[in-house]
């Protein structure tokens, strides 16, 4: 009898999963990294972080040729690093030059989207440029304190400028700390 019943749920289980299109499931595509993501307007600290974070993983991945997502694999350790480097038979110097150009055009993105104020978006862009490459891949893991930090100075650049119109974006304060 025990059995009888377990053969009938297994049944109604296949059924509801064919019913369901189980039958027809294909996986997603994987997004092309090099087509531009378009940024929300970001609301919140968190929001803004993300956001950079994708836009910095596609850059990257975009000049390495190679999905976001394994990109984000390789960047979790330094052995996953060298793996992905000996798979994709990327030098240190090619990963390097595309985790920058990663958070460059997660700058210019962020900047587009008026997450970033121009008067921290250009020197941060050089800064990106010259920026060990540890300390890149720390700050495409978790931006924060990049935001939380331009939002901090933003602020203190909105009281010093006063009354200028237009030289932050709307929302900044949103984002500060």
């Amino acid at each position: 009898m025990l059995i009888g019943v377990a053969a009938a749920a297994a049944t109604l289980l296949v059924i509801a999963y064919l019913a369901a299109g189980g039958a027809s499931y294909e996986p997603a595509q994987v997004r092309d990294p090099c087509q531009p993501r378009e940024w929300r307007s970001p609301d919140t600290l968190q929001e803004a972080v993300e956001q950079f974070t994708l836009s910095a993983l596609d850059g990257a991945a975009c000049e390495l040729r190679v999905s976001r997502e394994t990109l984000a694999m390789a960047l979790a350790t330094p052995e996953a690093r060298r793996q992905f480097a000996r798979r994709y038979r990327v030098d240190d110097a090619e990963l390097e030059a595309a985790v920058r150009a990663g958070l460059v055009r997660a700058i210019d993105d962020a900047e587009n989207a008026g997450a970033l104020s121009p008067l921290i978006a250009v020197p941060l862009r050089e800064v990106a440029k010259r920026l060990p490459v540890d300390e890149a891949i720390r700050l495409i893991n978790d931006a924060r304190p990049l935001f939380e930090n331009a939002g901090g100075l933003l602020g203190a650049l909105g009281g010093l400028l006063g009354g200028v119109q237009g030289l932050l974006p709307s929302g900044t304060e949103q984002l500060a700390p």
